[in-house]
């Protein structure tokens, strides 16, 4: 079950020398008891979730949403009756009162809606995959690095009790010279368990479909890509941007590791014929002496949804779905993740995924309290997307790929 951070109080140090100095402007200093305002850009599933997460940290106001869908914001009225609703997010943008918005839109206009978020002056929570190509990932470090704005990206294991968990455990004593990452992702549901019935209403008098596209191609207006937009390459990056950048994220923060030397896919479409891309997949990326790899599929649950391997001379780290953490030396008696000695960080589950959405989403506003860095800053969302992308360019180009860091491009 997840368990939400207990808050903590505390005051903002050195917030009028910041004040002072020009660093940050006066209006957007929080002192500790300071009521956040926060907007939601994006109000469907997962924008719901990280919604329902934040209404639940404390001394804090939902204001606004925005979603081109106006079936959606009728969603979110519902649950907080005198929120503002808006078609077109830069409503809330122009809005001075507002501290932070959430943005949980579809990835391919995550970007058109980060860079006037931070030249607006808010802080952001960013839903992964960060950045849907490499061009928009330059102009979202472009716009963060002109900012001063906290980011948090949200792949919310980084907030997990597990991540200290591991990082005390990999020391050269307990497992040696690490030269294998094995990671894994299944599910037994055909389209990934995602697709989803189109309402009676969704037609174009209800959706905004300029606002849906953005730069992607332009089709006529199509209800099915609007409520099944995981299904469409315009949209998304198949299950390598929608989980294996969780994974991802995750070890490039414990392990610390930069952008893949070079990454290889190979995939297929096996069971789910609505979607353009590939249900089944391999992905290798060489990170320095380590090969990191990720396997996903959605016609068997074996490994269930995130398992994790590090393969050390001295010994293994296992984490599961459940947060769950286990350590085998080499020599050990047993083999195979299920005799591994356990050690569980605090509400690890053996079973079932391990939802830290809440811990993510309090420390984002504790963030914004201290300036502080977040669990997942903008960095770690940046690597691991790019990472994500170069899986998605080998897929389609067949081969392996690398990433020039003088152009920020693939080649």
């Amino acid at each position: 079950m997840s368990t939400r951070r207990t808050f903590i109080k505390e005051t903002l140090g050195g917030s009028a020398a910041l004040v002072a100095s020009g660093f940050l402007p006066s209006s957007s200093v929080l002192g500790a008891n300071d009521r956040i305002r926060f907007a939601l850009i994006g109000g469907g599933g997962r924008g719901k979730e990280i919604f329902h997460a934040a209404l639940q940290c404390p001394n804090v106001e939902a204001v606004a949403v925005a979603d081109v869908y106006t079936r959606r914001l009728d969603e979110i009225k519902a649950i907080v009756p005198n929120i503002k609703t808006y078609q077109d997010f830069r409503k809330i943008l122009d809005d001075s009162s507002i501290d932070a918005v959430l943005i949980a839109s579809p990835q391919h206009i995550h970007c058109l809606q980060f860079v006037p978020a931070l030249e607006a002056g808010k802080d952001v929570y960013q839903e992964k995959t960060m950045a849907f190509n490499p061009d928009h990932a330059r102009r979202m470090r472009r716009a963060f690095e002109k900012s001063d704005r906290v980011v948090q990206v949200g792949i919310q294991v980084t907030s997990a009790p597990g991540y200290t968990v591991i990082r005390e455990m990999i020391t050269p004593e307990k497992v040696g010279e690490i030269s294998a990452l094995h990671t894994h992702h299944y599910r037994n549901r055909r389209h990934g368990g995602w697709l989803r019935p189109i309402p009676p209403d969704c037609d174009a008098d209800h959706v905004d479909w300029k606002g849906f596209e953005g730069e992607a191609t332009h089709y006529p207006f199509d209800p099915q890509r609007l409520i099944n937009w995981r299904f469409y390459w315009d949209y998304d990056g198949s299950n390598v941007y929608e989980n294996m950048v969780h994974q991802v994220g995750f070890w490039y923060k414990v392990m610390e590791f930069k952008i893949p030397d070079s990454v290889t896919m190979t995939g297929a479409n096996l069971l789910s014929p609505k979607m353009q891309m590939p249900d089944t997949m391999d992905i290798s990326m060489l990170q320095g002496n380590v090969l990191f790899t990720w396997n996903s599929m959605f016609g068997n649950d074996f490994y269930g949804e995130g398992h994790d391997m590090l393969l050390g001379t001295k010994g293994m780290i296992a984490r599961n779905e459940g947060d769950q953490v286990r350590y085998l030396p080499e020599g050990g008696e047993g083999r195979g993740v299920e005799t591994l000695s356990s050690v569980s960080p605090q509400g690890g589950q053996e079973r079932g995924y391990y939802e830290a959405t809440t811990q993510h989403m309090q420390n984002f506003f504790d963030c914004m309290r201290s300036r502080k860095e977040p669990h997942c800053p903008f960095e770690i969302g940046y690597r691991s997307a790019i990472a994500c992308q170069m899986a998605i360019a080998s897929y389609h180009q067949k081969r392996t790929i690398t990433w020039d860091p003088k152009t920020e491009d693939i080649v």
